[in-house]
């Protein structure tokens, strides 16, 4: 499986930056794929899943500002941010694992990912 994200960069206290994820051999008939992050020093945090049946899940501190969503003709990955804020800034990882059970972002820790995409937002 090769994730490969994009749409990374800088943006300011309430601006949009949207993120991008190629996948590529991921042969499952059933899977979840989604988001999470991880700030210098801090924990991983998940941030948004969505599974093969279409069904989204995001973390609390993003709900209402960030959307998740998938173009399954281009095996493409997408997470559009808004409203964004200076505690966004972290890498930014896509990840993949086969199965749609329990698809939520802190079950994809574990998964496939790939090398991650820098998001850093001023004040």
């Amino acid at each position: 499986v090769q994730l490969v994200e994009s749409g990374g960069g800088s943006a300011q206290s309430g601006g949009s930056l949207t993120l991008s994820c190629a996948a590529s051999g991921l042969a499952y008939s059933t899977y979840c794929m989604g988001w999470f992050r991880q700030a210098p020093g801090e924990e991983r945090e998940g941030v948004a899943s969505i599974g093969s049946d279409g069904r989204t899940s995001y973390a609390d501190s993003v709900k209402g500002r960030f959307t998740v969503s998938q173009d399954n003709v281009k095996n493409t990955l997408y997470l559009q941010m808004n409203s964004l804020k200076p505690e966004d800034t972290a890498m930014y990882y896509c990840a993949a694992r086969g199965g749609s059970l329990f698809c939520n972002p802190a079950r994809l820790f574990g998964a496939w990912r790939g090398q991650g995409t820098q998001v850093t937002v001023s004040s």
